[in-house]
This record gives structure tokens, C-alpha cells and sequence, in this order.
């Protein structure tokens, strides 16, 4: 079984994994149809991260500026343009933005995602699959063994995570309920080019080359599986193809490290691409131990198995590979940062720290 799409809509295109998403699906794969891209531009999405993909493709990428909270413009949009497939990233995703203030999580992660439902729905006799990404999280915390899996019950631990699971479990229901074909991923922890400063990855890289304190969460042994982002794309896109209708896929990165690991392989890094800090100091030094965030979950980690042996699907980076392009595609895209940096969220990336 290969599905087939004219017509796909990406929402949250213009954030961190559906910007990665949308320059593999136009540039690495087959696919010859139209993209349309559907993003409110909140604070953490940036329509100039495609601007390239945009004049490199002309008519095959749209965009169009609209909510998911917005049933009337998600209806006329898959009307407009006779969408037969969505991938679905749109969501609030940052943990410590949801302990402060879950009202968004709850509208734009549970409300949204029944809107995008509905619509599909409604459109039901054209829709070749609705496929909805989701996280790791929303199974809780795991212990110093074992791995989240495909079957592993939900524990969803903050509002962030309770908001996708809500809309993990409004996926199954449309698919059991109305038949609507659907499948669902479940990613470990993302990082790359193109990732909001706000993240641990960027933000620590960032704060590591302009020589301002690096604030790691409690000791800093929190552990989690480190997914590249375009191993992630890859991965979408296999379950787009050719997943089971209805079957989850847990998709990680087979690359377990505890928070101050990353910190310090980032720092090292940064040390070697870029010029010394004004003291000399290596920027390890720079690492500051600051209070836990509430409801810190100890580890991550996700088994693929199903994911690789079904679809065929592998990794292609590592840890010291992928962190090592990470860190220089930001020092080489300073003006992307700058521009982004300019955005609404600027005091809270200044004033607030970002591990989940």
C-alpha cells in the first residue's frame, strides 16, 4: 500500500518540525503534489523560515495565514483548495508556557484538533488519511529502565501533555467512531535547523556563543531520547505512506542523554566552531544549576521497533552528528535567530527557561 495525495494540508507549517517537514516532503520525496500551509503565525511561527520553498516551488506551496480554532476557515480553506490529506503539527508545545498559562494549550491542542476532525469529517468521501503527530510525553515518566511503546498507557503529567493526549484520544474516536482514516506518531524530543530559541537545543547554543549563563533544571539528570528533526520528517512521512490506518507509531531517536549531557556536548561545540569567549574560559563554565521546573519528568525514551521493522524506516543522524550540523547551521543563520528573536515571545525566552 503507497497513499497518494494531490492536495495536503500541513498544519502549524511555519513552526519548527512542519517548516523541516514541508522543505522534505517538497525536496526529497516524490510527492508532486500542492502543499497548503495553514499557520495562525503565534509567537513561534515564522512564514520567512519557507520563503526559499516558496519561490523554489511557486504553485506547489500555498500558504495561507488561518486558526484551527476557526472551524468556518478550516472549512473553506479544505474546500477551496479539495484537500485529501492533512498532517496535522499545529499545537502550543512548550511545557513551561502551559504550567503558566494552559488556556491556550486547551482552545488551539484539544479544540483545534476537533475542529481539523470535524472538517475531515465532513469532507470524509476525498480524505485519504488524516495523520495527527503527537508526543512522547503524554505516557508520563519512565524510570532508569524501560522504554514508552506504542501500547504504553497515558499519564499525561502537565497541561501540555494532558492537552495531546485529549487530542491523541479525539483521533481514535473519529477513527473507531466515524471511520475516518487516521493515523497518529508519537516523536521524542526534536531538535535542528529552524527550532524557536525558546527550545533547550538553540537556546543553550545561542546563550553558549554570546557567553550568558546556560540554566540547566535541577541537577540536570533528566533524561531524554534526542530525535533529529528531519529523521522525523522521514518518519511522518513513512506513516503518511504506508501506515496502518488507525495504527499509532512511536518514532524516536535511539539517542539517550540526560540534560547537563547535552549541555555540555553543545558547549564543547560551540567551543570548537566558534571564537573563544573574551576570558578564555571554556563555555562549560558558563552552566548554572537553577530550581526544578514542577512536575519535571525524570526520562524519556522510545522504543521504534515497530516503526523500523513495519515501514522500514532508520535514523540517519546521531547524537555527535546531528548536534554537531545543529550547532552550524545556527551559527551560520544568525539573520534567521535575529528575526525571530524580534518576535512577541522575546521576554519570555529572555526570562524564562526551556527544558522539557
Amino acid at each position: 500500500m503507497s497513499r497518494t495525495f494531490n492536495n495536503l494540508l500541513v498544519t502549524g507549517g511555519c513552526g519548527f518540525i512542519g517548516v523541516n517537514f514541508i522543505r522534505y516532503l517538497l525536496r526529497e520525496t516524490p510527492f508532486a503534489g500542492r502543499v497548503i500551509n495553514l499557520d495562525a503565525l503565534t509567537y513561534a511561527g515564522y512564514a520567512g523560515s519557507l520563503e526559499d520553498v516558496s519561490r523554489e516551488f511557486g504553485n506547489r506551496y500555498i500558504f495561507e495565514h488561518a486558526d484551527i480554532r476557526n472551524p468556518a476557515r478550516i472549512a473553506e480553506i479544505m474546500d477551496k483548495y479539495e484537500v485529501d490529506g492533512i498532517c496535522h503539527f499545529a499545537a502550543e508545545s512548550h511545557v513551561d508556557r502551559s504550567i503558566v498559562a494552559p488556556d491556550d494549550f486547551i482552545q488551539t491542542n484539544i479544540i483545534g484538533s476537533y475542529n481539523l476532525l470535524q472538517a475531515a469529517r465532513e469532507r470524509q468521501e476525498r480524505l485519504v488519511l488524516f495523520h495527527h503527530v503527537s508526543t512522547d510525553e503524554v505516557f508520563g515518566s519512565l524510570g532508569e529502565t524501560g522504554y514508552f511503546v506504542e501500547t504504553t498507557p497515558y499519564d499525561p503529567r502537565s497541561p501540555y501533555s494532558a492537552s495531546k493526549a485529549a487530542s491523541d484520544h479525539l483521533v481514535r474516536a473519529f477513527h473507531e467512531t466515524y471511520g475516518l482514516p487516521v493515523t497518529i506518531t508519537n516523536c521524542s524530543n526534536n531538535y535542528g535547523p529552524y527550532q524557536f530559541p525558546e527550545k533547550l537545543v538553540p537556546l543553550m547554543i545561542l546563550n553558549a556563543l554570546e557567553g550568558k549563563p546556560l540554566p540547566v533544571y535541577g541537577d540536570g539528570r533528566n533524561v531524554r531520547d534526542w530525535l533529529h528533526v528531519r529523521d522525523h520528517a522521514s518518519a511522518v512521512w513513512a506513516v503518511m505512506e504506508r501506515g496502518r490506518a488507525g495504527g499509532t507509531y512511536c518514532v524516536g531517536g535511539r539517542n539517550e542523554l540526560r540534560n547537563l549531557e547535552v549541555v555540555e556536548q553543545l558547549c564543547r561545540l560551540v567551543d570548537e566552531q566558534a571564537a573563544p569567549l573574551p576570558s578564555g574560559a571554556p563555555r562549560e563554565s558558563l552552566i548554572t544549576f537553577v530550581k526544578d521546573r514542577p512536575g519535571h519528568d525524570h526520562r524519556y525514551a522510545i522504543d521504534c521497533a515497530l516503526l523500523e521493522a513495519e515501514l522500514g524506516w532508520s535514523q540517519s543522524e546521531t547524537a555527535v552528528s546531528g548536534f554537531a550540523k545543529t550547532v552550524a547551521w545556527y551559527l551560520e543563520n544568525m539573520e534567521w535567530v535575529n528575526a525571530v528573536r524580534s518576535g512577541a515571545y522575546r521576554n519570555w525566552i529572555e526570562h524564562n527557561y526551556a527544558q522539557r
